[in-house]
């Protein structure tokens, strides 16, 4: 039954963030007192996701590591600063914003890119590699990247961000790749398939919860909210053109590049939400909510439009396997 409405779950995921906020807009105040559980339904999340990962592929990829290393260009370099740059350029007087614009822009890729990379048939090897080193040097880059580009305006407080990310992430992590390892692989096929649905169902509170925070700013539509929607839909896109671009530039195999687009395109955005919203003032929030509402949609968009370039073998398979992220 778990395995059945994880399959199900999958094919709602362009749906589960945009209903998740709009049940946190509706509820508002009775769900924003439970902020204090983002953090912890997050790291189930991240366990639940690192079941899957070993350290015997991750080595391998080390072999040939260019592949990662553009991938991390692409992550926490290149993004960042197109998000400042739009940031300065439609937002130059609301250093929140900003900030919230470059805050999702940072944040390491997103577990859930495996779903895709798999169904989409790309290197799923090298897509863990990038998601277990991410993860690793998420407690250093992101207070890094926004101290180096906002501290000067925001009060930023570094350590305790870098505690959160280390107990949100690379905690849980370390505890599921030693898991899969201790178990030769075992657990995923067993437990992966029974953690999932109660993962993406965290996923889902972590959004409601988040979006009760900002539902002041989102309760009114405006062309200013719609505004900063297609910017952050411009943003994010440019992630995923940037990985196909580079793929292509480098004449790398389909497998490569379908793991490229989705890792340069995807976030771990509910991470991005929990500091949000407990490190910063709600308005900085907004930005990363919204790309929640996105982020699924656009990674379906860009799989289609892979898959019309896939050869025959590699068309997508319906779903991934029965214990994807």
């Amino acid at each position: 039954m778990l395995l059945s409405v994880n399959r199900w779950l999958n094919r709602m995921m362009p749906l589960i963030t945009p209903v998740s906020i709009i049940i946190g807009v509706i509820c508002g105040s009775r769900l924003s007192s439970f902020t204090y559980l983002s953090p912890w339904l997050f790291a189930f999340m991240t366990f639940a996701g690192s079941i899957s990962l070993g350290f015997k592929d991750f080595m391998n990829v080390l072999k040939k590591p260019f592949p990662l290393i553009i991938c991390l260009f692409i992550l926490h370099l290149a993004m960042p600063l197109i998000a400042m740059a739009f940031g300065y350029l439609f937002y130059s007087e609301d250093i929140y914003m900003i900030t919230g614009l470059i805050l999702a822009a940072s944040i390491p890729t997103g577990v859930s890119s495996f779903v895709w990379v798999s169904i989409y048939k790309g290197n799923i090897a090298l897509t863990l590699s990038i998601i277990l080193i991410d993860t690793m040097l998420a407690p250093f880059i992101v207070p890094g990247i926004l101290s180096f580009l906002v501290g000067a305006d925001v009060q930023l407080d570094v350590a305790a961000m870098m505690s959160s990310l280390f107990w949100m992430i690379v905690v849980p992590s370390l505890i599921g790749m030693v898991l899969n390892e201790w178990s030769r692989g075992a657990i995923a096929p067993v437990w992966g398939g029974r953690l999932n649905p109660f993962s993406k169902l965290a996923m889902a509170a972590i959004v409601a919860i988040n979006g009760s925070v900002v539902a002041p700013y989102l309760m009114n539509f405006s062309l200013q909210l719609a505004g900063l929607a297609v910017i952050i839909v411009a943003i994010a896109s440019i992630g995923y053109l940037l990985g196909l671009a580079f793929s292509r530039l480098m004449g790398w195999s389909y497998a490569d590049k379908v793991a490229l687009t989705f890792n340069g395109g995807m976030r771990n955005i509910s991470a991005g939400a929990v500091l949000a919203v407990t490190y910063f003032p709600a308005p900085v929030a907004v930005p990363v909510v919204l790309g929640m509402v996105f982020q699924q949609t656009l990674a379906s968009l860009a799989g289609y439009l892979l898959s019309r370039h896939a050869p025959q073998d590699k068309q997508p398979s319906n779903t991934a396997s029965t214990y994807e992220a």
